[in-house]
């Protein structure tokens, strides 16, 4: 049988060589903080006379700023002082949780810039339909937008963090928020298009990364808008751990488990600084893992999940406690209700997690959302279960492996996480989004 020639990819053009280039350029700025062209040129390995064309495109567009002198130290000139753009292009992030919205705009520096949060009254989702909470977030965010607007800010994308199973524009399941099979890109893109023009919603897979750019928004008396703002979604767990990855505090840490305690548990998979999605971008769902097979019925429908012990709502049942500030204080002072609730639901945890540990084999397991205000009780207990059953020998709690998520900011980590999403994608490729 006469076998069919590889397909071989088209040569690069000079256009498409600078377009590269101006990327490199950008995202190496942008990864220092500050910078200088002659450090530019060392790092990426092009010449100086071509950095300092790349960054003149750069300043001239508005991804660069240029502020002050620097000295090296060294004979010659000082260089001017090069930094990502505090205006200009940005990314919005848009959680919808069980018991709140929270709304985030990340500028090309990495910085929130606007941040919101509103409260949903318990169980207040259950009885909505899911466009209803999808038109109030999208109000949240429109607002975010006129204050982004403010600031010069262009967001050049919306990204949706949602709990469950999400994948192209889909909630295909998410149990504590009763939804099924829910178009969430397009019925959040088509509620944010009626309070700001030229939003839409899109079918769009988890990394994809064609948003388009942005351009004055007509009717805004030249406030900075979008033409054609898109909206994309992904797992709130894995926006919140690529904020973890991105801001937090995991030096080189690059593979890591994440968890998020919240009503739900979430989890989402690090390997060498890249998501693991599984082949229908539903992996991570740590919080269905059952933990025991005989136990309390999942609002999943399967039994003994993970959730169902080590959750928000099983662990206030369990230690009597109306609220989680409520439930740290007591197990801090030793109450021996709470003490037994937190101890209960790390053992569940270290036992759901030497699963995938011994499977995934990570450098980390990160523990966010509720988690790191119960850790002075809830640590021990998981690492002394991670200890016993990961079969390698190699967790011990004096390693350091299990770690508490990093301090959040003023914005949620999984609406920060979605909106620095989004600002990569610009910093992928930046002449997607001149205007």
């Amino acid at each position: 049988m006469k076998k069919t020639p590889p397909t071989r990819e088209p040569k690069a053009d000079k256009a498409s060589v600078r377009r590269h280039n101006l990327s490199l350029v950008l995202r190496t700025v942008h990864d220092a903080g500050e910078t200088t062209r002659a450090a530019v040129a060392a790092r990426v390995g092009l010449t100086r006379a071509a950095v300092s064309s790349l960054v003149e495109q750069l300043l001239e567009q508005g991804f660069l700023v240029e502020s002050g002198k620097t000295f090296s130290g060294q004979a010659g000139r000082p260089g001017t002082v090069l930094k990502p753009a505090g205006t200009g292009p940005a990314g919005l992030g848009v959680e919808i949780n069980v018991d709140y919205v929270s709304v985030c705009v990340v500028d090309l520096a990495g910085a929130d810039r606007v941040r919101f949060t509103e409260p949903l009254d318990h169980g207040a989702h259950r009885t909505a339909e899911p466009a209803e909470l999808l038109a109030r977030a999208a109000g949240l965010a429109a607002e975010a937008l006129r204050s982004a607007a403010e600031r010069d800010l262009r967001p050049a994308g919306v990204r949706l963090a949602l709990p469950g199973l999400v994948s192209s524009g889909t909630v295909h399941q998410a149990p504590n928020l009763g939804w099924n099979r829910v178009p969430a890109d397009r019925l959040f893109g088509e509620a944010l298009a009626e309070r700001w023009p030229g939003t839409r919603g899109t079918a769009g897979l988890p990394g994809t990364a064609g948003l388009p750019g942005t351009a004055g928004l007509p009717g805004t008396a030249g406030l900075p808008g979008t033409s054609d703002l898109t909206v994309t979604s992904d797992n709130e767990a894995n926006a919140a751990a690529l904020a973890e990855l991105w801001f937090g505090t995991l030096g080189d840490v690059r593979s890591f488990l994440y968890l998020t305690g919240e009503i739900g548990v979430g989890g989402a998979i690090v390997v060498n600084g890249e998501l693991l999605r599984g082949a229908h971008g539903f992996a991570g769902e740590i919080g269905h893992l059952p933990v025991d097979a005989d136990g309390p019925l999942c609002r999943c429908g399967s039994r003994g999940c993970l959730e169902q012990y080590a959750g928000q709502s099983a662990l206030l049942r369990a230690a009597g406690a109306v609220g989680v500030e409520e439930l740290a204080r007591a197990a801090e002072a030793g109450e021996p209700r709470a003490v037994a609730a937190v101890e209960g639901a790390g053992r569940m945890l270290g036992l759901a997690l030497s699963g995938a540990v011994n499977l995934l084999d990570p450098e980390a397991v990160v523990l966010g959302g509720l988690y790191p205000r119960l850790m002075a009780r809830l640590g021990p207990a998981v690492d002394a279960e991670l200890a016993h059953r990961v079969v390698s020998g190699l967790w011990t709690p004096a390693a350091g492996r299990l770690r508490a998520a990093s301090p959040p900011s003023p914005a949620t980590p999984a609406s920060r996480g979605a909106a620095a999403y989004v600002v990569r994608q610009v910093l992928r490729d930046p002449l997607a989004y001149t205007t």
